[in-house]
């Protein structure tokens, strides 16, 4: 009798879509896009489109200047936090069929890597 210590795994890949990037950032089940990145009064986003499985995600990264003060810096979290909900309820509640036939061309560009 033979005995095996690791169980195989086997995943079905997903196929590329044509805006990922289609390098190290793809993974077997997880596809994504070169960053958009956005400097602004010192700070900075970077979004990436995502897709897992049979679902599309804007995957965003922020980085925001606060204050040496801790109150106020403690006082800015909170309101970024909040405005990054009010931004994920508004990003929501826009139906697809408002936003069908624009074009966008700042959503396909490539960040310079």
């Amino acid at each position: 009798m033979k005995a095996r210590t690791m169980a195989r795994l086997q995943r079905t890949e997903t196929p590329h879509t044509d805006w990922c990037a289609r390098d190290h950032r793809c993974g077997l089940d997880a596809h994504r896009s070169p960053e958009i990145i956005a400097d602004a009064l010192g700070g900075r986003a970077v979004t990436t489109r995502v897709r897992a499985g049979d679902r599309d995600y804007a995957e965003i990264t922020i980085r925001v200047r606060l204050d040496h003060r801790d109150p106020i810096a403690a006082r800015q979290v909170g309101l970024t936090l909040h405005l990054i909900n009010r931004l994920i309820r508004a990003v929501n509640a826009v139906r697809p069929e408002a936003l069908a036939g624009r074009i966008r061309p700042a959503l396909d560009r490539r960040s310079a890597a």
